[in-house]
Formats: structure tokens, C-alpha cells, sequence
């Protein structure tokens, strides 16, 4: 469902049992919630101050080399949501988990 770099993917799948329109049975997969983990299982790249124009993607293809693994930085830094970092003169944490 997720490909093995998504933050999604070692999210355990439940199922729930729930009834159509009609009373036929419905068996539907979802991704059990995540939730930020704690910081104490990551290693600290650098840190880094955001400056005028730069978006959260491009700093994360630079210090990780994939713009889609913004989500560790957002997890380092234990955020939700990407736009909350994207601040002009935030000093942001560049780790990586140490799994």
C-alpha cells in the first residue's frame, strides 16, 4: 500500500466490519493513526535556520538527498504539519532515526 520509505509504512493495518445501504457486510482496511515519535531515537544531522525563499523540500534534498523524507525532519523537530517549520530565522533540526 505505502512504498518502505513513506512514514506510513510500518503502520500496522486493522480492519473494520461495518454494514452498506443495503445490510451487506463491508471489510474495510485502513492504516492504524500515527503519531510523532519521540526524539530520542534519531541522530542529529545539523541544524539549520531558515532563510528567505527556502522551502522545507529543498533543505531536505539537500542534508538527506530525497525531498520526499521531509517527514523525519518533521519529526525531529515534532511537528505535524511541514509549513509550521517554514519560518524565516526557525532554527531546525536535520536528523535521521537511528533504527
Amino acid at each position: 500500500m505505502f512504498q518502505p520509505s513513506s512514514r506510513y509504512y510500518n503502520l500496522e493495518t486493522a480492519q473494520l466490519t461495518a454494514a452498506d445501504a443495503d445490510g451487506n457486510t463491508l471489510m474495510i482496511a485502513y492504516k492504524r493513526r500515527r503519531f510523532i515519535p519521540l526524539t530520542g531515537n534519531q541522530v542529529t544531522v545539523v541544524e539549520h535556520s531558515f532563510a528567505q525563499g527556502e522551502r522545507l523540500d529543498l533543505i531536505t534534498a539537500a542534508y538527506l538527498d530525497d525531498p520526499t523524507q521531509f517527514w523525519h525532519i518533521c519529526d525531529a523537530n515534532t511537528i505535524l504539519h511541514p509549513a509550521e517549520l517554514e519560518q524565516v530565522g526557525r532554527t531546525i533540526i536535520i536528523a535521521v532515526p537511528t533504527q
